[in-house]
């Protein structure tokens, strides 16, 4: 039963794939595997923690401030992983800049305090929130994966074409992140069909 709510998150309530959430950090960020691999990561980071508080405080925040109060744990959250990401991984930090902060109003993680969270208690909480992560993470992940091969001919900043060699640059520029993510979106959804 518990390991459900893990996997749920990774492909039946995928939030990128299935549930068409968080939209901007996809395009915004995916422009190489590794940044998009870097806010996958946090993100699932400020997801984990903030379902485990908000399923802990719960019976505390009365119901006509549980939004703001959901809003003001996410934000601690995203606070702390913007500190740990400036102060260990500041190449990272530096590529992904606004983005980090802007974790606080991605609709995924207000999403999941209010569907989940406040319902379910502490264990069931963090699963979910680690499922819904990782999904996000690798959905990020495989669209900065192929942004990365197709626009820069690299992966994870590995470059295995000659320095020389031309690539379809358009795949690094804002247009190739909605033709990837439409492309992936498509061939997800025509898999679960299939199923």
């Amino acid at each position: 039963m518990n390991l459900k709510y893990f996997t749920n998150g990774l492909w039946k309530e995928n939030p990128t794939f299935v549930l068409v959430l968080g939209t901007c950090p996809t395009l915004a960020t995916t422009t190489s595997g590794f940044n998009a691999m870097g806010m996958g990561l946090a993100t699932t980071f400020v997801l984990l923690f903030s379902n485990i508080f908000v399923s802990l405080l719960k019976g505390f925040i009365p119901d006509k401030v549980r939004i703001g109060a959901f809003v003001v744990i996410i934000a601690t959250f995203v606070t702390v992983v913007d500190l740990l990401m400036k102060a260990y991984t500041p190449g990272l930090y530096g590529k992904l800049g606004i983005y980090i902060p802007l974790i606080v109003a991605n609709c995924i993680l207000l999403g999941r305090a209010e569907s989940f969270a406040q319902k379910f208690s502490v264990f069931p909480s963090a699963l979910d929130g680690l499922g819904v992560g990782l999904g996000f993470t690798m959905a990020l992940t495989s669209i900065g994966c192929v942004r990365e091969i197709l626009g820069s001919g690299s992966l994870f900043d590995i470059k295995f074409v000659a320095q020389d060699a031309r690539t379809i640059l358009l795949f690094i520029m804002p247009p190739g992140a909605f033709f990837t993510f439409g492309y992936l979106f498509a061939m997800v959804n025509r898999y679960k069909k299939g199923q």
